[in-house]
């Protein structure tokens, strides 16, 4: 399966969760996101889901604020711990997403 990670903010391409997705078999595509400006940011992963057309996209933490506000298509959205209130304009989620998070997150919380 074909997917879209985009990874937290101040967080490298390479990390644990898209090299952990990749060693199940998946191809990975995961474009380096600005750290300051949110809007480069989105500009790199609309180009990225442009060219690639994942099946899923993949986002964590703020990359998961990056992702709601994609024109995604019909790829499925998979969140982990989006930080959707502070980044970004989207206030609603794309139908059928999922959202993986812990009452435990110390840095985005549940609520």
């Amino acid at each position: 399966m074909k997917l879209l990670y985009l990874h937290g903010w101040n967080s490298a391409v390479g990390g644990v969760k898209p090299t952990s997705l990749r060693s199940l078999g998946h191809e990975v595509i995961e474009p380096a996101l600005d750290h300051d400006n949110f809007k480069l940011a989105l500009a790199t992963a609309q180009a990225a889901y442009d060219a690639s057309q994942p099946d899923v996209v993949v986002g964590s933490s703020r990359g998961g604020a990056v992702a709601m506000n994609l024109r995604s298509g019909h790829a499925r959205m998979v969140l982990l711990c989006p930080a959707w209130k502070k980044w970004g304009a989207a206030a609603t989620l794309k139908p059928g997403t999922i959202i993986l998070h812990s009452r435990g997150d110390d840095v985005i919380p549940f609520a």
